[in-house]
């Protein structure tokens, strides 16, 4: 039996739906099937601009694709202050989402979210991309690996990038009553969620907020860090900021070996992506090198990313109306864990950076 395609409504024109649209039509199993905006023409010129199909059912409002029969699931690239809205209204149409990232100003509102699609019984997942590469996969299997890299020890992320001046005056990620948390919800999201799938999701107990964070004009952040300290010993720090030079970056510790990538968030090419793992790395007789070397591993895909995302979320969605299954929670736990974390980073830092207790 083939399996289903899954027809997807998109709320809004936002730049990264531009990105997320593609992926759509090039998921085996997915189509674009309607757009909203809050006009039809914007709508139109968006569709056009971006090679949808002529079937595309084009609307003037958020509303009129959750009211669309047709429709089974929407992708949400909306600003993060009015996703609660936009999610809740779409599970109670019973439209599987998408959501993109950062997925809530605050655990609360995603609570919210998650608890509508739940008594709703559709799918949700959101728009972290790279967990879906198979390098992803590849390098859990090396971190799981207790001969080559041991104990889990220490992890830094870093994700980060230069911002022209019409973003940082412009874009909703640094205005306050659409994306308040700025830089930590954006990029910051990213290295939570770094740190915690090395973790394999094990919460640390608490976070302390780095000083010195640099907030714009209206108060949003531009550039922040943390610790992050687990109760058996663990420690990990992140960097995230829209103010220096484009770095994505994850390292890894164990007692034996150590993992180390350079393009986390997006490869530095589109149809393959790399990881370097050392064990038991040591020195040459004069330390004038290593030894032995670290290995380099490429991972080659057929799809990107953003794609490998799309067709995981409607085979989903697909088991659910197909088969009766019911959504697969994984995707909201790692979600609400990722927020946790952040709302303890906001909290240290709006109290003097002392340290604050993250409560699952």
């Amino acid at each position: 039996m083939a399996e289903k395609t899954i027809r997807f409504g998109i709320l809004g024109c936002a730049e990264i739906a531009r990105k997320v649209s593609r992926a759509i039509k090039l998921s085996p199993n997915s189509t674009l099937y309607a757009i909203g905006s809050r006009s039809v023409e914007k709508a139109s010129r968006f569709a056009s601009a971006n090679g949808f199909p002529p079937s595309t059912k084009i609307y003037g409002s958020y509303e009129a694709v959750l009211d669309d029969p047709d429709v089974d699931a929407v992708y949400v690239p909306l600003p993060t202050s009015l996703h609660v809205r936009w999610v809740v209204l779409a599970a109670e149409k019973k439209k599987h989402v998408l959501l993109e990232k950062p997925v809530a100003l605050n655990v609360g509102d995603l609570d919210l979210m998650l608890e509508a699609c739940d008594s709703n019984g559709v799918q949700f997942m959101d728009g972290t991309m790279w967990m879906h590469h198979p390098r992803t996969a590849k390098m859990r299997e090396f971190l799981s690996d207790t001969q080559r890299f041991g104990h889990l020890k220490s992890i830094h992320s870093i994700f980060a990038f230069r911002a022209n001046p019409d973003f940082l005056k412009n874009s909703i990620r640094v205005k306050p009553d659409l994306d308040a948390l700025g830089a930590l919800g954006d990029v910051g999201w990213y290295c939570v969620r770094a740190i915690l799938w090395a973790t394999d999701y094990q919460l640390p107990k608490t976070v302390i907020a780095s000083h010195g964070p640099i907030y714009n004009e209206a108060g949003v952040i531009l550039s922040c860090g943390s610790s992050l300290y687990w109760e058996d010993g663990k420690v990990a720090t992140f960097h995230c900021s829209f103010l220096v030079n484009t770095t994505m970056d994850i390292t890894a510790v164990g007692t034996n070996g150590a993992l180390h990538i350079h393009d986390f968030v997006i490869p530095f090419q589109e149809n393959e992506a790399s990881f370097s793992a050392a064990a038991e790395s040591g020195f040459t007789e004069l330390v004038t090198g290593w030894e032995p070397m670290p290995s380099e591993h490429i991972i080659v895909t057929d799809l990107p990313q953003e794609a490998l995302m799309v067709e995981e979320f409607s085979s989903l969605v697909g088991s659910v109306k197909g088969n009766g299954s019911k959504p697969e929670k994984k995707w909201a736990t790692l979600s609400r864990k990722t927020q946790l974390v952040l709302d303890a980073v906001k909290a240290s830092i709006d109290r003097g950076f002392e340290a604050v207790e993250v409560v699952g």
